[in-house]
Parts: structure tokens; sequence; C-alpha cells
């Protein structure tokens, strides 16, 4: 076992040359890899994907690409790919690929958020927990981190503000690899760091990242027999609630228009359409208050995204609830209740609650990345107390969803936001 073990330690020897450059229709733009200094070696990214994989890191430092008219991002605009060592305030090993793709899919996500403190934690390139709050950033971090303990076990944080202590005590309460922020409070660092393992990350250019959020970059898809799909990348168009469409829609004569979402449930909707940009298709999120409540992701059926988010509410909200009971998660929890009957009283007490409670889903709202082909999904939610839906809209079958929202009682909203949000 402890030679298995190595693997996740050993460094790939990074067979890729120093520059790359890219040359598009006579326009050219040079990349240079980025390696870096530590503990007296000079590598790049410790691997791939996967520890056999070897990989490399390039930032675009020359030229510059337009496309149609439009300008891509390029030079002089570097986030993750322009780390130096001194933006590793501790480094660890030398990061890997995964490290590094998820801080990026944070900043992908933050860049539409700037407009409150908010803080988003990442697994395998997907957030687990989101949140917004004018109340602070260690706020933000607590309700990200509570709406999905058992995912953000290992993950990655990013926030948009300078990390304060409250913040960094927030970090330093679980197992967390990274940590990025524009920047850190002197005690908030030192805090940081008695955890040796946690990789901190400065990136200065967090705190203009809106600037970002209307210039699309190059996007590239390799194919496995080599060949390229490039694309622009996605660029969200609901950036204010004035944003959203008027869900409405015509059959046969008929008209058919949903109710206005609430100044609450709008402010929901923003967040959680932003969150939808950086979760892999196809998905359902539901979010209460500024906080994700549930992301479901990576369903090839729509109404299966729903039922896993709605799976996932109930699983997180009995794991938050057994942990403020008994400090032990839900898990823990079930293979103790085994042998204490007290504890399998309290796990049964928890169940009992989490159902009542249908997993803090009632009053949230929910966002698809793709429109709704049928309602079985729509009333789902509506079973589970949704307050609001967004949605691409351009159904053929967009009355019937709108019928379903308004047979509601209580009336839910919804609103098109005119674009599907697919990543993969």
């Amino acid at each position: 076992m402890s030679d298995l073990k190595k693997m996740y330690r050993t460094l790939q020897q990074d067979p890729f040359p120093e520059e790359m450059t890219i040359e598009l229709g006579g326009q050219k733009m040079a990349f240079r890899k980025r390696t870096w200094e530590i503990d007296g070696e000079t590598k790049g990214l410790r691997y791939g994907e996967n520890p056999d994989q070897p990989a490399a890191l390039f930032e675009p430092v020359e030229g510059e690409l337009e496309i149609g008219g439009v300008k891509l991002r390029g030079p002089g605009q570097g986030l993750v790919c322009a780390l130096t060592e001194q933006h590793m305030l501790q480094a660890g090993k030398h990061p890997g690929k995964i490290n590094l793709t998820d801080v990026d899919n944070g900043l992908n996500i933050l860049q539409y958020l700037s407009a409150k403190p908010a803080a988003v934690i990442l697994k395998h390139n997907n957030p687990c927990g989101a949140a917004w709050t004018d109340e602070g950033l260690a706020t933000a971090l607590d309700r990200a981190f509570k709406a999905d303990r058992i995912a953000a076990f290992g993950g990655a944080i990013v926030v948009n503000r300078k990390l304060d202590k409250a913040t960094a005590e927030i970090v330093n309460s679980a197992y967390f690899e990274v940590v990025a922020a524009p920047a850190y409070d002197a005690d908030a660092l030192e805090l940081l760091k008695s955890k040796k393992n946690l990789r901190i990350l400065q990136i200065p250019g967090i705190e203009e990242l809106e600037k970002l959020a209307g210039q699309p970059f190059l996007d590239i898809k390799s194919l496995m027999d080599g060949g390229m799909v490039l694309q622009f990348s996605f660029c969200n168009r609901i950036l204010a609630k004035e944003d959203f469409i008027s869900a409405s829609a015509e059959k046969d004569g008929n008209a058919f228009t949903a109710r206005t979402p609430d100044a609450r449930e709008a402010d929901d909707l923003l967040f959680a359409w932003a969150v939808e940009a950086g979760v892999t298709s196809n998905s359902v999120l539901f979010v209460k208050d500024g906080a994700t409540v549930a992301v479901g992701t990576g369903e090839q059926d729509r109404v299966g995204c729903v039922l896993l988010a709605i799976g996932k509410a109930y699983t997180k909200h009995s794991d938050l609830l057994a942990f403020e009971k008994t400090g032990k998660s839900l898990f823990e929890l079930k293979l103790a209740a085994k042998e204490d009957d007290s504890l399998a009283a309290t796990l049964k007490q928890i169940e009992k609650q989490t159902e009542e409670e249908r997993g803090g889903l009632p009053g949230s709202v929910a966002v698809s990345d793709g429109f709704f082909p049928f309602r079985d999904g729509v009333d789902l939610c509506i079973e589970q107390g949704v307050s609001a839906i967004a949605q691409p809209g351009g159904s053929i079958r967009d009355h019937e969803i709108i019928q379903a929202v308004n047979e509601a009682t209580p009336q839910v909203a919804m609103v098109f936001t005119g674009q599907r949000s697919f990543k993969h």
C-alpha cells in the first residue's frame, strides 16, 4: 500500500516544450509554459487528471486573436495561468491539473458575482456549495460549506474578497486542499499556514473579475482522434434581474404567462444562474437565501437532474442536522446507531425532521441549464416547495411548463433566460 501512495507524490517528467504558438487565419498567439521552483525543484504541473498523465500549463504572453469581430481574452489577463511562486503563499507539492482547474472554474463562476462577498467550494470541477451575502465573506463561506459538508471534503475554496481571520477559521475547521483569494489579512494567513497541506493561492486579478465577464476566450475541446472543436466560451447574459425574460407562450390561440418573481426570488435566481455557468450538464440547481441547497449535475435526462438534486438536498440536510446534534456526519451516525440505541433514536428523529422539512427545499428557487422538455421535472420542483424557476425557454411545450407553475398553490414564478448554459 505504501508503494501505491507514492504515485500521488511523484512528479511526472514533463515532456512538453517551453513554448507553444496558436495560429488561426494568420493571427498568432504565443504561450509560455509555467513552472515553479518549490523546495529547490523547478517543475510545472505535478501531473494531469491522473498520476500517470504528464501535463503542462501554458500562459499566453504575446499576440491576440480576434474572430468574427470579437477580441478574445489573451496576454495580460492571466489568473490561474499567471500564478508565480510569489502567489503561492503556501505551496506544498507542485500543483496538479485538478487543483488549478477547480480554482479556475471557481473564478468562472465568481466573474458574475462581484456585487457581494461570495464563496465557492469546488470538487471535481463542479461547485458543491456556493453562497453570496451582504453579511460578509465569513458568512458566505459558512453557508457554502453547510450546503454540502460531505462533498466539500478535500475541495478547493475560491472567494472574491480579501480573506479575513473569521473566514480563515472556517477554512481550518475542515480539510481543504486549496484556498484562493485576492488578498489575505496577516492574521488570517498565519492561521491558514498552520494547515501544512493547504495550498494558499493569492490571485490579485480576482478583484477585477467582472471586467472579463463579457469577453469570451477561445475554448478548445480535443477529440480522441486528435481533432479539435473550437468555440467561444460561454458568456452569461443574465447580469442583472432585469435581464430575465417574462415566461410566456402561445398554443392554439391561447396565451400563457407565468408569475413574475418577487425581489427575493429574483435575487436568488440571479445568483443561481451565475453558479449554473460552472456546473456540468445536464443540471438543475436549488438555491435559497443566496446559497445553494443542492446541485444536481451530470445527468442524461432533465427529470433525472431534478431527482438527483432533491435526493442530494435531503441527504445534505440530514448530514447537517446530524453534525449539529451529535458532532458526527450522517454516515458516521448511521454506523454508530447500529450499536447505540440512543443514537439510533436520534437518527430516526433526524430522518423524520428531514422529511418534514423536505430537505430545506421549501421557499427555494430552481434553475435549469436547459429547457424543460416535459412538465414532470417542474412538477417535482413544485412538490418540494420551490417558489420560482428560471430556465432557458424555447421548448415546444413551454405552454405546458407555464401551466404547471400557474396551477401550483401558491402560484410559482417563472422566467426565461433566453440562453442555454450547457457545460461539457
